[in-house]
């Protein structure tokens, strides 16, 4: 197998892990910044489990420290996406992701910006304004969905820089030991800013602490390890438009689970419909490019 159809096998399997992060996010019934600390904590412990302290230079670990309180924010931005509205339009608004890595990535990369990676990525906001548009009650939850997809381009950007030299497994560690740290003093400031509705620095116990332990293991340890070597390959536009896909596998999921499709209207649908021609058009655009 080419190196590129690696890098895309094991993106697709990152998206369909994270297909199933919505649901526990939904399943867990902590407030959203509980599971996140949760989450990193748990991951922390299992990869340092398999892996020890490797060892990372120290310009190296505060990058990865970066990278790790980016995805932190990124995620507990997400949950209370989903926590003020519901599991599908937490996702969907995900899929901003490929517009805002094309206008972001080129900075970093010193590159003028890709007018086809734009128009692509325009697509995407088009399906995006089918959603918002579909009901007024979800358009708090949308907002905040639509700045978790802002910091997650963030971190995919600034992830593919800080990984470099580094192996997978020492940069998830890094990036969730020292996000956990961050992440203690950025949750009073995210409080601050986004009131929890619900008790807050709670031990998670009976189904809570076993949807969490499951959470950390097959929709972080797994997820982030295949997300990571196959960034090694593709471009961080290319993984985080791909993983725009992830909506169509949690809406699925969130159909059968929590029967959502009934707070669902056509317009929903139209816009999941331009998100999944706009993956497609770029996956297609990323192989004829690399052959």
């Amino acid at each position: 197998m080419s190196d590129i159809k690696k890098a895309f096998v094991q993106l697709h399997l990152s998206v369909m892990l994270a297909g199933f992060t919505g649901l526990f996010g939904k399943l867990i019934t902590l407030n959203e910044a509980d599971i996140v600390w949760y989450r990193m904590l748990f991951t922390s412990l299992i990869l340092l489990t398999f892996t020890g302290l490797p060892k990372v230079g120290r310009k190296k670990l505060g990058q990865l420290a970066g990278c790790g309180a980016l995805l932190g924010l990124h995620w507990m931005l997400f949950y209370g996406s989903i926590k003020a509205s519901n599991v599908s339009i937490g996702v969907i608004c995900y899929s901003l992701v490929g517009f805002f890595t094309a206008i972001i990535e080129p900075f970093f990369y010193h590159r003028k910006i890709s007018a086809i990676e734009v128009l692509f990525s325009l697509i995407t906001v088009l399906g995006l304004l089918c959603v918002f548009s579909f009901d007024a009650r979800y358009r708090y939850g949308i907002s905040i969905g639509v700045l978790s997809s802002f910091v997650a381009a963030l971190y995919g950007v600034c992830n593919k820089k800080a990984s470099v030299g580094v192996q997978t497994r020492a940069v998830l560690f890094y990036q969730m030991s020292l996000g956990l740290v961050a992440m203690s003093v950025v949750i009073p400031l995210y409080l601050l800013a986004f009131p929890a509705q619900q008790s807050v620095f709670v031990i998670p116990e009976g189904s809570n602490l076993w949807w969490m332990l499951c959470h950390a293991l097959f929709c972080t340890v797994g997820l982030y390890i295949l997300q990571i070597q196959a960034l090694r390959t593709l471009s961080a536009f290319t993984v985080n438009l791909t993983y725009n896909l992830e909506p169509c596998y949690t809406i699925a999921i969130a159909f059968i689970v929590f029967n959502e499709a009934r707070e669902l209207n056509f317009s929903f649908y139209v816009g999941i419909l331009l998100i999944l021609v706009s993956v497609v058009l770029q996956t297609w655009r990323a192989t004829l490019h690399k052959k």
